[in-house]
């Protein structure tokens, strides 16, 4: 039986079927974990107890009881999320190593409780990319470096595993997280569809943090379907996280579009300068593929960029951020100070160095500096009324659009959402094509690139020998 590249729905309708079990499919992704992870380092760890809840999940079906869409559907979720079970979560680091959780992250108790199984933890980009400025995407202490199963390319970061997972069948969907691009570039980069979600529709109690102003959790996945339906589950108010007020009575119904006939779309169009030549390729078949759909697509520069191409918010709230993360756990480490220290006697454990740490431990881990707030109060500003708020009333556009995720700063600092879908192969590697939109706009825009990937798919399976 070829269980390669199966969705959520086709999985659902085997095991209706008494084709397929979860406990199968689950020995499935292990066998392809077990021939293949050895070279591309995507899962970090194995959920010992993954087989057993399988086994609950097809008792609970055979019982008359399927829970949700995700019922008995193998899934990965980044090392940087707390599991209150055997695993760790170290987010890569060495200092983090045995940093065993006492309870679920709010995510992971959704997910559990729509019946999905955890096969166990992705491999990352170490701290979400924030330890070193000269850090490789995809490269943890803990769990080496992951590698694209397209090839010899980038795998995008920083939920480098995640993405690697998916496209390598190591499971059929993953969850990733993302402060500016680490959702957006590793799906690209690995041919996958990936959402990042508006800031505060899903929780973040339990993740390890960068910025409260701009993590979040986000599906990857094979299909846009399949995003949405991962989505629908983890979507959710949690007490523990004041900003998921947003997610009350989040819209999650989804209207199918059936053309791109009088759609409006703007670029920021200095993104181009930055594109190789075969991604500028892609690139432009895409748009042209739009307009061959009548739409109408509309270049357009974001003024004052200037004032937020920075990563200023992020040093200050990650110290501030990961003290409180740290200041309870059953670690050595009960601080960033801890940490840069630990791995100043253990070297091996920063063999790109820890520069991004020891530049966000320079601030006060209070909050309370001037060029903070300045800095808070701008990304706020210049990316959403100065910034997509402005451009999408000014053209009258129905998304903004950009190339993988060469565009993820703008949205990312505003808290709004964006999709990634495949839109091609470059020299470089998978190449995707991004929609995104204002707070709580989700639903648009999985409907805008669902049509997209119908119209334009062109997803090839990498060749693992």
């Amino acid at each position: 039986m070829n269980l390669k590249n199966l969705t959520i729905k086709k999985i659902q309708k085997m095991f209706e079927g008494n084709e397929l079990t979860s406990v199968e499919l689950t020995e499935f992704y292990l066998g392809r974990i077990a021939n293949y992870n050895g070279r591309l380092n995507a899962i970090i760890e194995i959920n010992p107890d993954a087989l057993d809840i399988a086994f609950k999940m097809d008792q609970e079906r055979k019982n008359g009881k399927v829970r949700s869409p995700l019922h008995g559907i193998p899934f990965v979720i980044k090392a940087n999320i707390d599991t209150g079970d055997k695993m760790r979560t170290s987010a890569g680091a060495i200092a983090l190593k045995d940093n065993y959780a006492e309870k679920d992250a709010h995510i992971v108790k959704l997910l559990r409780k729509a019946g999905a199984v955890l096969l166990g933890k992705a491999n990352l980009s170490e701290f979400a990319n924030f330890i070193s400025f000269n850090l490789p995407n995809g490269f943890s202490a803990v769990g080496g470096q992951t590698k694209n199963p397209y090839g010899d390319y980038d795998t995008g970061g920083s939920s480098s595993g995640s993405g690697v997972a998916v496209a390598a069948d190591f499971c059929t969907f993953a969850i990733g997280t993302e402060t500016s691009g680490s959702i957006l570039s590793p799906a690209s980069s690995n041919s996958c569809v990936g959402l990042k979600p508006t800031t505060g529709s899903i929780s973040r109690t339990g993740i390890i943090p960068i910025s409260h102003s701009q993590d979040t959790a986000g599906p990857i996945t094979r299909t846009v379907e399949d995003a949405y339906l991962v989505f629908k589950e983890v979507v959710g108010y949690d007490k523990k996280d004041v900003k998921t007020i947003i997610a009350k009575d989040y819209n999650l119904k989804r209207k199918e579009k059936k053309s791109f006939k009088n759609k409006k779309f703007g670029y920021h169009k200095t993104i181009i300068n930055y594109l190789s030549e075969s991604q500028k390729i892609v690139w432009e078949e895409s748009i042209k593929m739009l307009e061959a759909n009548g739409a109408e697509v509309i270049p357009f520069e974001y003024e004052d960029m200037n004032r937020i191409s920075n990563i200023n918010t992020l040093l200050y709230e990650f110290k501030y951020g990961i003290n409180n993360y740290l200041k309870d756990k059953k670690l050595e480490v009960k601080s960033l100070t801890d940490v840069i220290k630990f791995n100043q006697r253990n070297r091996k454990a920063i063999p790109y160095g820890q520069s991004i740490l020891l530049k966000a431990n320079s601030t006060s881990g209070y909050l309370k500096e001037k060029e903070y707030l300045e800095s808070l109060l701008d990304d706020r500003k210049y990316s959403r009324e100065e910034g997509i708020d402005k451009k999408m009333k000014e053209l009258d556009l129905d998304a903004i659009i950009s190339p993988a995720n060469f565009g993820a700063m703008v949205p990312a600092k505003a808290g709004y959402p964006s999709i990634t879908v495949p839109a091609g192969y470059t020299d470089e590697g998978p190449f995707g094509f991004t929609f995104s939109h204002k707070a709580g706009r989700e639903t648009e825009i999985i409907s805008l690139a669902e049509l997209f990937e119908k119209m334009h798919d062109v997803r090839k399976l990498p060749e693992l020998k």
